[in-house]
């Protein structure tokens, strides 16, 4: 339960860290501030929301710790399937820049989804946290292109917006299910 409830914490700061910065970098835009603002906006995003809970904060990395030595004993087949989960759609991104808004859902959906399977599986944890982020983020990407093709007209910077919003939502979804989850991480299978 601790340790589902750390990730629930985890979930919840990348959530609103992801809000602040998406809120802060449409201002930027707004006065058309230079990339390295952007970047600079993003770190300080992370660094406050996860400086406010930094005494919770070591908890969490314990916890991320364990889980991912549950991991390294997974046959080597389910390690590559889940890192291509998580790699594949981020290095698309180079190849297709105007999509990534779309890629960044997809991987953080097909990651999330591919090791909570992974982890029901091969390490009878049953993380429902990150079910809930993967499954949230990959059902956000045709709604992210849906409401990005307004009016017959690709609206890029409404299709960014709404991704990252999409984003913080599926995490915040996942990080709330798991600090007030009563049930056990094991999985009785």
């Amino acid at each position: 339960m601790e340790t589902r409830r750390a990730f629930g914490l985890l979930f919840i700061d990348v959530s609103i860290a992801v809000v602040i910065g998406t809120v802060l970098g449409e201002v930027a835009v707004k006065y058309n501030a230079p990339v390295y603002e952007f970047v600079i906006l993003w770190l300080v995003s992370f660094a406050a929301t996860f400086g406010a809970t930094f005494r919770k904060f070591s908890r969490v990395v314990c916890s991320v710790r364990a889980r991912m030595k549950n991991s390294l004993k997974w046959p080597i087949s389910a390690k590559v399937v889940n890192g291509l989960c998580w790699a594949a759609p981020f290095s698309l991104i180079v190849m297709f820049p105007s999509m990534y808004q779309y890629l960044v859902l997809l991987g953080i959906g097909l990651g999330n989804f591919s090791t909570y399977l992974l982890m029901k599986k091969y390490s009878r944890l049953e993380n429902r946290e990150q079910m809930i982020v993967g499954l949230l983020s990959l059902a956000s990407i045709p709604i992210s292109i849906g409401i990005g093709m307004t009016l017959f007209v690709f609206r890029h910077d409404l299709s960014v917006f709404l991704s990252r919003m999409l984003i913080a939502l599926a995490y915040a979804a996942g990080g709330i299910y798991a600090v007030t989850s009563k049930k056990d991480l094991t999985h009785n299978a």
